[in-house]
């Protein structure tokens, strides 16, 4: 079988409700996207908020998110239903947007953003493991990298649609907040009417995920993974630092979006390729790979504001996204019992989002105090620390 058959063939033994799960995900980040891609740059120029408190109000929503998914996820495996509590979460997240639009203050904005990572975090954890429920495990790396590929790929074009209508409506951000309702709502229509959910496995009995009992079922490789994922949410703050970055060399503030656009274009095209891999290759290898693109990222993002070396940055940084996200939500559903992969997702991620917090609370404050490259480097160094930190022994 030719290399390209065997593509074709992994692909066509993916669910169609994965496809679908993926599309879902590109229409919200669609409508994600075109909010996220500017709001740094609406609240530094039309809000006058400090890089410190921006900072700390990316941190604190990313956090929420990603907290939240423990407790949806452990509610997904009591239940044994995932897809009512995804419907839930991309709903809120829909409905959050026109907030944004309305905003007049910083307050506004938080409720905005924690309103709509409270929402990610909510769908996140039974996302992922209907996920998981639904691929064969032969190719579940390949579906996790498909649908985060396509996740990724509303990433992109969230901040070009940003672009062109910045362009066309004369950095006019808050019209530009009302366009991205739109696709947010279809995501919602479409998870609704698209997605039928597998049956619950016969002989599974409904009790209560997080007993002690049960928790001890999760196994120390589980624990392993998990600690694995929070050291790499501590190496990598908060995108928000990519989009100051280059507006501090000077490129127009409706261009600035275009930044993320070419970092999630990198995302999008190498998330499904290492998926595969990821089948058949050792993940802690991958994982030293995905760390050894974040301190090249850094280091180059540290060395100038130029456009040009923001992008060399910006694109390392997306193949280091697509290296190790899809390989961590892999390595979760393969060290978890099938019942139990709700509340894995969950702790998985309330870990993540306490070091995303962290991590971005003190990218801030360096920024702030000693500037962009000291940020950048000091991102590189920690990444050398979880690099060796792989090192030690660990079967992945």
């Amino acid at each position: 079988m030719t290399p390209l058959n065997r593509s074709n063939s992994t692909a066509g033994r993916i669910p169609a409700g994965i496809w679908v799960l993926g599309f879902v995900s590109m229409l919200m980040d669609i409508s994600s996207e075109m909010i996220h891609s500017l709001l740094p740059l609406f609240m530094l120029t039309t809000l006058g908020m400090s890089v410190f408190a921006i900072g700390l109000i990316e941190g604190l929503a990313e956090s929420t998110a990603l907290i939240v998914k423990v407790f949806s996820g452990t509610l997904s495996d009591y239940l044994g239903k995932r897809k009512g509590l995804a419907v839930f979460g991309y709903t809120l997240g829909a409905l959050s947007k026109p907030l944004f639009a309305m905003a007049p203050s910083m307050g506004l904005v938080l409720t905005a953003r924690l309103l709509d990572r409270l929402g990610k975090g909510i769908r996140g954890a039974p996302r992922d493991a209907l996920v998981a429920d639904l691929a064969p495990a032969d190719v579940r790396g390949a579906a996790f990298g498909l649908r985060q590929s396509l996740d990724t790929v509303g990433a992109f074009v969230g901040p070009l649609l940003a672009v062109g209508l910045m362009l066309l409506w004369a950095n006019d951000f808050r019209a530009v907040f009302w366009v991205a309702v739109i696709p947010g709502l279809m995501a919602v229509t479409l998870l609704v009417f698209g997605v039928r959910e597998p049956e619950r496995h016969e002989g599974l009995k409904r009790s209560n995920p997080i007993r002690r009992e049960n928790l001890k079922r999760l196994g120390a490789p589980y624990w392993r993974v998990v600690g694995i994922g929070a050291l790499f949410t501590l190496a990598r703050f908060s995108e928000a630092f990519l989009v100051l970055r280059a507006q501090q060399g000077g490129i127009a503030v409706a261009l600035v979006p275009l930044v993320m656009v070419a970092m999630n274009l990198i995302y999008a095209a190498s998330a499904y390729p290492f998926g595969r891999l990821s089948d058949r290759m050792s993940h802690k290898k991958l994982l030293a790979l995905g760390l050894v693109l974040l301190i090249a990222a850094d280091l180059v993002l540290a060395s100038s504001e130029h456009w040009s070396v923001v992008l060399a940055g910006v694109a390392l940084w997306g193949v280091h996204m697509g290296v190790t996200q899809g390989l961590l939500a892999t390595m979760v559903a393969d060290t978890a019992p099938p019942d139990l992969r709700g509340t894995a997702y969950g702790f998985f991620n309330l870990l993540s989002g306490i070091a995303m917090l962290v991590a971005s609370a003190v990218a801030g404050l360096l920024w702030d105090g000693l500037g962009a490259s000291f940020t950048f480097y000091a991102g590189a160094a920690f990444s050398a620390i979880a690099l060796l930190g792989l090192a030690w022994p660990l079967r992945l």
